[in-house]
């Protein structure tokens, strides 16, 4: 998970999220999107919108850190 959470950016609460979502690896760094990808979410995004819909927890973020997330994945 390690190698995972390096090239997507990933702390360690989303990281925990994805291992409960039961995620590999190799299926985070397949949704990293890709410049012509405007559609794809980043994939610190899309684990926290799977966990939320599966598991209805409300997570706590800050404005702050999405926006240093989404500046560092673009």
């Amino acid at each position: 998970m390690e190698r995972g959470q390096k090239k997507c950016r990933l702390n360690a609460e989303t990281v925990q999220m994805a291992k409960k979502l039961g995620l590999n690896p190799k299926s985070l760094i397949r949704n990293i999107p890709n410049k012509s990808q405007s559609w794809k979410k980043p994939v610190y995004l899309w684990i926290r919108e799977m966990y939320q819909e599966r598991y209805g927890d409300s997570i706590k973020t800050s404005e702050k850190t999405d926006k240093k997330n989404i500046e560092n994945n673009f």
